[in-house]
């Protein structure tokens, strides 16, 4: 069972969802569609954490074991929970002993 991701992000992220289409295209404009595989509606959250040096730290080790390879469970904002990955973040200094840390999470899926 993947680990489930337990930090919460600052407010008002903002996700997006792509829904795989094949698509052919023929000269007269004219032009066909189908949805792409069974998991068709991918979402990915560009997600921010801010906190001090050890709070940041636990979030990038959760994140390092994985190595952008192995999943682990996420809830969006109002979206049900999911398998997702994280293939980078980035780490601001904010001074006075404060980052932030933002990734963000594909969603990915599994059998």
């Amino acid at each position: 069972m993947p680990d489930l991701f337990t930090w919460c992000p600052l407010v008002n992220p903002t996700g997006q969802t792509t829904l795989r289409v094949r698509k052919a295209q023929f000269g007269d404009g004219y032009s066909q569609r189908v949805p792409d595989g069974i998991n068709t509606k991918v979402q990915s959250w560009p997600v921010s954490f801010r906190g001090n040096a050890a709070y940041t730290a636990a979030i990038k080790a959760f994140l390092d074991v994985r190595l952008g390879a192995t999943a682990f469970l996420f809830t969006p904002p109002n979206n049900p929970q999911g398998l997702y990955v994280c293939e980078s973040y980035t780490e601001q200094a904010m001074g006075a002993g404060m980052y932030t840390l933002s990734a963000t999470f594909q969603q990915v899926f599994a059998p």
